[in-house]
């Protein structure tokens, strides 16, 4: 692996290099999803990088020691210049991954991909049946999807089918695995729906029963009990309903560095929503600097920053304190423990949250889209 094990300076803690590049080219997208992790705000942040500049941080990522590569949006098959990252990212040894909806992905456009290294592909889809699928999405997609996963697997790609969970679609777990299976997924990541983004819009209308996550969960074991079952199944366990937090990004400024269209470099996908945070622009300051010296990096880093119950529980070196961004949201106080955790003094407005929700089912559904995001967000 290129770039050193330790990029810390002297007198500091051993900082790891990151090994997860998540290269968010746009947020542009042809899709209107009800539970978008992209910014609510995200139409007051149309800047895009030029293809000089993602080269330029792809490079010193992988000096740095990143191994994986995934393009993300948006949509970032939007990005014209989007071959020419991919054959440069293959060229720096990168192992590669498109996480995309398919819209744009045409055979002429797969070739070219195939051709210029892309390892691996992940299709997203919002339910195994048409109707859901395109009333999630607002857009007229689902026939468009079967198409590009036929196309995935003439290409010999390996395809992760990706189908975020919920309310709406949690009853229908049974069936989306059986098309995953039609479809040749070699993985299905069934992600139960986390509250951030646009899912924390639509959180009364997306949250689903206990009982709906039960059952779903007792299908997903029922599959993975089979001898030989042709797709591997992973279940995201929703948040809300566990007792524990989940290690966020296996612990802020640990694995993970996501860099936004404009150059933001990002500890996690909805970090510029948190207060406080002095986000650095690649355009504006080396890599490496941002990844072990910037504030914003190491405002949640390692554990000096955790508060009672935090910093004094013996999980906190597996779960890190939990979410950030679940945090803020919740509380108002990033600092406080992922009120997920039982022991947090703020864990009943998690319990409220769930508990409230089936009363909630008449609020209307916030498609996103540019006009909403300006709605949301008048003076950003």
């Amino acid at each position: 692996m290129a770039g050193s094990s330790d990029i810390s300076t002297p007198g500091t803690p051993a900082i790891s290099p990151p090994l997860w590049l998540l290269a968010e080219l746009t947020y542009r997208c042809p899709l209107h999803c009800v539970f978008c992790y992209n910014p609510t705000q995200y139409a007051r942040l149309q800047t895009e990088m030029s293809t000089a500049q993602w080269v330029d941080v792809m490079r010193q990522a992988r000096a740095l020691g990143a191994a994986q590569l995934g393009f993300s949006g948006g949509e970032p098959m939007l990005r014209d210049d989007l071959e020419e990252l991919v054959q440069e990212a293959h060229h720096l040894g990168f192992y590669t991954n498109l996480i995309t909806s398919g819209v744009g992905f045409t055979p002429a456009r797969a070739q070219k991909l195939k051709d210029a290294g892309l390892d691996h592909v992940q299709l997203s889809f919002q339910d195994s049946t048409k109707e859901l699928n395109d009333f999630l999405s607002h857009t007229k997609t689902f026939d468009l999807k079967l198409k590009v996963a036929k196309l995935i697997k003439e290409h010999d790609w390996p395809m992760v089918m990706n189908c975020v969970l919920h309310r709406h679609n949690l009853p229908h777990v049974g069936k989306i695995i059986e098309m995953a299976e039609a479809l040749g997924a070699e993985f299905l990541e069934l992600a139960n729906t986390q509250y951030y983004g646009w899912a924390w819009t639509n959180r009364d209308q997306l949250m689903p029963t206990q009982e709906q996550l039960l059952e779903a969960e007792a299908v997903v074991k029922r599959y993975r009990e089979q001898a030989k079952p042709p797709c591997r199944v992973l279940f995201v366990v929703p948040d809300y309903f566990e007792q524990r937090p989940k290690a966020c990004m296996n612990g802020w400024g640990s694995v993970f560095l996501a860099v936004a269209p404009d150059g933001t470099a990002l500890p996690c996908h909805n970090a510029r929503d948190l207060p406080g945070l002095n986000l650095p622009r690649v355009q504006d300051q080396p890599l490496a600097d941002i990844w072990a010296r910037s504030q914003g990096f190491n405002a949640y880093r390692g554990q000096d920053w955790m508060k009672a119950p935090c910093r004094d529980c013996d999980e906190r070196h597996k779960d890190f304190g939990g979410c950030r961004c679940q945090a803020f949201l919740v509380t108002g106080d990033a600092t406080q423990a992922d009120p997920v955790c039982s022991k947090s003094p703020h864990h009943e407005k998690i319990i409220e949250l769930v508990r409230r929700a089936p009363e909630n089912r008449v609020v209307p559904i916030v498609f996103r889209s540019d006009s909403e995001s300006r709605r949301l967000h008048p003076q950003a």
